[in-house]
């Protein structure tokens, strides 16, 4: 394929792979794609870790990494408080209430008061400090791009990636979001719709992106959002986009970080079976429809803290849900989730992620041909 992206990063496909799993990156990259690997949920050493095994095994061909700087967070996380300011921040009521969840379902607690402060570390990666040093990490590394989640990049970002001459690149839910990530100095612009897994807007894919495209143009502009085929990337493509830009495709092959049981969930579900929830991150999040999701949303609740209070609550508890759940307990496994978008739907085999890579190009190139056949041309 010929588009810009492939020219300006120099793969043969149009496809980017955003996954939390270094596998996945690696598998996609080696197939021709471009991939992107998650670091909000690793520690400044830890993405030096993966990263470095990356490097070791994509022969130099391009990847890049995706950096969770949300563009509003909870004021204590900024407070210079640091762990022990987002701990108190949390009212008592949600660690109540979570105790009494895990009786309900009968899931053994966790040790919370243990578990509290690590949870906490992972909140201190959405902050200004917290997302800097997994950029300078990343900027370490030979990658070929670094993208900016949920919100504008911010200056010191675009400064040390045009010092190491990265492009930078950014999601967007609206044509107003594009237009302030492009002055912001974004090189490349994701429009993800609402049907994307993970953080995303209202607005669908089929909507966004040739708004976006008008909007930013000459940038160019990756298409995201419930993409999981190759008739959904000519789509794309046809709508002005010069790639894709896709998640949740990967969360069911064999290389995903997805636990069996909710990958289980995922091969059965379908596109009527998530739901954008605050439940996971403290904002709206599509993922998987379960007894989690609706306990949140029920009348017993709380209700959602901010990023990042929520993440501190939740992800500690939904990591002793999934364990749980392994050993089959019903109602750990009622309660477990994970992101992903409503192209859950399209996800119903486990296949290794090169090959997924392969049957996408595969059914673009029969999708052009059909398209071909109905103007005539050869």
């Amino acid at each position: 394929m010929n588009t810009e992206v492939c020219t300006r990063f120099g793969i043969e496909f149009p496809l980017f792979a955003f996954s939390h799993c270094r596998d996945v990156v690696a598998a996609v990259t080696n197939a021709g794609g471009f991939g992107v690997l998650g670091a909000v949920a690793y520690t400044p050493d830890r993405l030096e870790e993966e990263l470095r095994w990356i490097d070791d095994h994509v022969g130099g061909r391009p990847y890049g990494v995706d950096v969770l700087v949300p563009g509003k967070i909870d004021k204590s996380a900024e407070s210079g408080g640091g762990l022990d300011a987002m701990l108190a921040a949390i009212p008592d009521e949600h660690w109540t209430f979570l105790t009494g969840l895990f009786a309900k379902y009968d899931v053994p607690l966790p040790d919370f008061e243990n578990a509290k402060r690590s949870n906490a570390r992972s909140g201190t990666q959405v902050t200004a400090k917290g997302a800097t040093e997994l950029i300078d990490v990343s900027l370490a590394h030979p990658i070929g791009l670094i993208a900016s989640a949920l919100g504008t990049p911010p200056p010191l970002m675009v400064e040390k990636a045009r010092a190491a001459g990265v492009p930078v690149a950014a999601l967007v839910g609206t044509s107003e979001h594009a237009r302030r990530q492009v002055a912001a100095g974004a090189d490349l612009i994701i429009a993800q719709g609402g049907e994307a897994g993970g953080h995303t807007g209202e607005i669908s894919t089929m909507v966004l992106v040739p708004e976006v495209v008008d909007t930013v143009a000459p940038v160019p502009v990756l298409a995201a959002g419930g993409i999981a085929t190759g008739r959904q990337m000519a789509a794309a493509l046809a709508l002005g986009a010069s790639g894709v830009w896709c998640g949740s495709v990967w969360l069911t092959t064999e290389e995903a970080e997805t636990s069996p049981v909710v990958k289980e969930k995922m091969l059965a579900a379908t596109s009527r079976d998530t739901i954008r929830s605050r439940s996971r991150t403290g904002k709206p999040a599509r993922q998987l429809r379960s007894a989690w999701t609706e306990e949140w949303e029920g009348p017993a609740s709380p209700g959602p803290l901010g990023m990042p209070l929520q993440m501190i609550v939740a992800e500690g508890a939904m990591r002793q849900i999934t364990k749980v759940a392994e050993s089959g307990n019903p109602g750990a496994r009622a309660l477990a989730n994970y992101f992903v978008g409503q192209c859950v739907g399209l996800m119903n085999t486990v296949k290794p992620a090169r090959q997924v890579v392969y049957d996408m190009v595969e059914d673009f190139a029969n999708a052009v041909e059909r398209l071909n056949a109905i103007t005539g041309e050869d």
